[in-house]
């Protein structure tokens, strides 16, 4: 009988659609692991739609909430997954620009990252955090070495806009991870993945990607590549039936709304529990 492992999952919550706890709770539970979940925000949409109601759970909330989990001895958990993961900013028409107030910044730097096993930035969430600029594939793993050096032993940089072999259809990811041998020395994974894009704004998927990476590196602990490829194969698979759902939805010609590009998880199950691995990693 496999071992339970546990996961406290403290994010967002949304009545419709798939983002934060909703996005990780199902993936991760499909994938064998209990899920007790915290909303953070309870809204009743993402923010991606033109209105939106709800709470937002403060800093005494959380603590009480807790507080009864360790009061019934309840709190043993084997991860904690919050995404921030680091939820800080991403790049627009090739400019920067920070989702959360700047003064967020050091705590993110000093506080949260040395205390993560995994971090999954994008680029422009790993220049913030490193404190350099990525220009190349050399300067990208140069960026996870001090990534490394505040902390996680595994870093992926989720998305980059360095060129593509293959033409501008395609997005960049890389990973790092850092393995510790009996003997005391360290051995280090770096891999390189190329994605197809899609041609439309989706929510939700940096949370599905980190619950699944989540998943996957505690099946494969000791091989990233695997763990990325089951990963980023299930995001395309998600991502190809939620588009292609939408765009029937929406009709011809029409671009479909927030409402017809919430993804299709459930209908996912299969994709999310096995994989087709339709992306394959490179070791580096």
């Amino acid at each position: 009988m496999e071992e339970e492992c546990r996961v406290l999952s403290i994010q967002s919550h949304v009545v419709r659609g798939y983002v934060g706890n909703r996005a990780a709770t199902f993936p991760l539970q499909v994938l064998g692991f209990e899920i007790d979940a915290v909303n953070s925000v309870q809204f009743s949409n993402h923010t991606g739609y033109t209105h939106w109601k709800g709470q937002v759970l403060n800093s005494d909330e959380l603590h009480e909430l807790y507080e009864g989990l360790k009061l019934n001895n309840v709190n043993k958990y084997d991860y904690v997954l919050t995404v921030c993961d680091p939820v800080m900013g991403d790049k627009w028409n090739g400019e920067g620009s920070m989702y959360v107030p700047e003064d967020l910044l050091p705590v993110y730097k000093e506080k949260v990252v040395p205390v993560a096993d995994i971090i999954t930035p994008n680029q422009f969430e790993a220049e913030l955090l490193s404190g350099r600029k990525i220009h190349s594939q050399e300067e990208a793993l140069a960026v996870m070495d001090v990534l490394h050096s505040m902390g996680p032993d595994t870093v992926v940089i989720t998305s980059s806009d360095l060129p593509s072999p293959r033409g501008n259809d395609y997005l960049i990811a890389l990973g790092s991870q850092r393995m510790r041998s009996p003997d005391g020395s360290v051995v280090t994974e770096r891999i390189r993945m190329e994605m197809r894009r899609v041609d439309a704004v989706f929510v939700g998927t940096g949370d599905l990607f980190a619950a699944m990476l989540l998943a996957w590196t505690h099946k494969h602990p000791n091989n990233l590549k695997v763990a990325c490829e089951k990963t980023v194969s299930a995001m395309h698979h998600v991502l190809q039936r939620t588009i292609k759902c939408a765009k029937a939805q929406a009709g011809k010609g029409l671009k479909p709304n927030p409402a017809q590009l919430e993804l299709r998880m459930v209908q996912s199950k299969k994709d999310i529990e096995n994989p087709e691995i339709v992306v394959q990693a490179t070791v580096l």
